[in-house]
């Protein structure tokens, strides 16, 4: 295993992400908050010199990591990111517990948006803003990140980006991979940019602004307020946040087709038209269902809520603007539902990914099809393309390890003492990166009433379901020890 070439790529993305917190440092300074800030990034950021430094100075020729040694440095840049992450929650006394701040940290990295604070206003602004910066940091992958800046450090990342990046596979549409890595940033830039600027002109102050920009763009879900984006009470903040939730849910790539005016493949591409049609179609029930009972005065008002948690939910990104465990039964089965699907592949969303649930049912079709006639061939088609069975069989297998971790995970939570509503949707909210579930994890709770243990176990949950099960899995196997 190469060892060296592992502590050095290591070293480098650390470094990124404590060079992220001079960011947080100046803020600080600017809101007033000096010496909160010193003493809560001031460390860590001394750590990521210090490692760069020893990068760079042991300087050494160019190193590439095999496939093998690739799936265990995207697992341990993600403990080690999310340990590094916590660190200023303690530093700062905002948390008094390791395995509070663990969670919080990875839960942010993850963009699943679960909490453990019940006062989040308390926190100094510089705290929240971490707090959202570990959001769009992990939205579009800080291996991701890591690896557009690699060439300039001498290091291979192709095993890494296909390692980390979300969907059954990774589209290169450049001719190097740390050139397709630069363009998805800086599209991710782009529209963080032009969300703020929204969010700006609907009242929100930069901060504010800042974090929830980073929340819905990454999908992630933390908020400035106790309750959430409904704290704003603004139709203008929600109809913006709902608009961007849904646009980054949607493969990245896409903007890079449409930036380049090549339209025609957007518009016909059967994930991106699916993913639209599930968003549409259940926040139209909802809001129905809504209306119907007498909870909103007019079906547009219903609409406005129904939309914004559907999007929420789909695109996994968690923020609230209501209560919905206070709807109908309907509607709940409907964002229950949801829970299960995600968003596209190559976008900012975690879940099961609308693509591989489209090529399962496709397949679904072509065994019924054989089955009226064996004689026939029916292969697998999305978007007119043959899906190879290599791919099938690896979307199918991936599947059924998500919902085998689903049932083994709930299990171990109904072992702390928790009804099966809470055990199975506390579950499915950390692995698929939501944040709310329901019962006690609903979107006015939290997950601070559970025991230390339980709250190392969906670190490990949120790892494995942002990394897409493998990525961590595989490092259990036998195949993976043996040379």
């Amino acid at each position: 295993m190469e060892y060296k070439a592992l502590a050095r790529s290591l070293s480098v993305l650390l470094a990124l992400v404590a060079f992220c917190m001079v960011f947080c440092l100046g803020a600080g300074v600017l809101l007033s908050e000096g010496a909160v800030a010193l003493k809560s990034f001031g460390p860590p950021i001394l750590t990521g010199i210090v490692l760069l430094s020893i990068v760079i100075l042991s300087g050494g020729d160019s190193v590439s990591l095999s496939p093998r040694t690739g799936y265990l440095f995207v697992t341990l840049a993600w403990v080690f990111s999310a340990s590094l992450g916590a660190a200023p929650y303690l530093l700062s006394g905002s948390m008094s517990r390791l395995s509070d701040a663990l969670f919080e940290s990875m839960s942010g990295f993850t963009t699943t948006g679960a909490t453990i604070l019940s006062d989040i206003e308390a926190l100094p602004r510089c705290i929240l803003l971490w707090r959202a910066t570990t959001h769009w940091l992990g939205g579009m992958g800080i291996v991701v990140l890591t690896v557009a800046i690699f060439p300039l450090l001498g290091i291979n990342g192709r095993a890494l980006m296909e390692a980390e990046s979300p969907g059954p596979q990774v589209d290169k549409f450049t001719p190097r991979l740390s050139q397709t890595a630069s363009i998805l940033w800086l599209i991710y830039i782009g529209l963080t940019v032009i969300l703020v600027v929204l969010l700006l002109f609907g009242g929100m102050d930069i901060v504010d602004a800042m974090c929830h920009a980073f929340a819905a763009m990454a999908t992630g879900g933390f908020s400035t307020k106790n309750a959430s984006v409904a704290a704003f009470g603004s139709v203008y903040i929600d109809c913006v946040l709902t608009v961007f939730m849904v646009l980054a849910g949607i493969n990245f790539s896409q903007y890079w087709k449409l930036l380049r005016g090549d339209f025609r493949p957007v518009f016909s591409d059967s994930e991106t038209r699916t993913y639209l049609l599930i968003f549409s179609c259940s926040s139209v029930l909802i809001a129905f269902n809504l209306r119907g009972q007498g909870l909103y005065a007019s079906f547009g008002e219903a609409l406005r809520f129904s939309s914004f948690q559907a999007a929420s939910i789909l695109t996994t990104t968690g923020s609230a603007t209501a209560d919905y465990l206070l709807w109908p039964s309907f509607s709940q089965a409907i964002l229950f539902l949801l829970m299960f699907v995600g968003g596209c592949a190559g976008s900012t969303a975690g879940g099961i990914k609308v693509s591989r649930i489209l090529t399962l049912f496709r397949m679904g079709l072509a065994e019924m099809k054989y089955l009226l006639n064996p004689r026939g061939i029916y292969g697998i088609f999305v978007n007119r393309t043959y899906m190879k069975k290599t791919i099938v069989y690896d979307i199918a297998a991936m599947v059924y390890l998500y919902i085998a971790s689903i049932l083994v995970s709930t299990l171990v939570v109904s072992a702390g003492g928790y009804d099966i509503l809470t055990s199975l949707s506390a579950t499915l909210a950390t692995l698929g990166n939501i944040g709310p579930g329901f019962n006690l994890v609903g979107p006015v709770c939290n997950y601070g009433f559970f025991p230390d243990w339980l709250k190392l176990w969906f670190f490990f949950v949120m790892m494995l379901g942002r990394l897409e099960i493998y990525t961590v899995l595989v490092l259990f196997t036998r195949s993976f020890r043996k040379r």
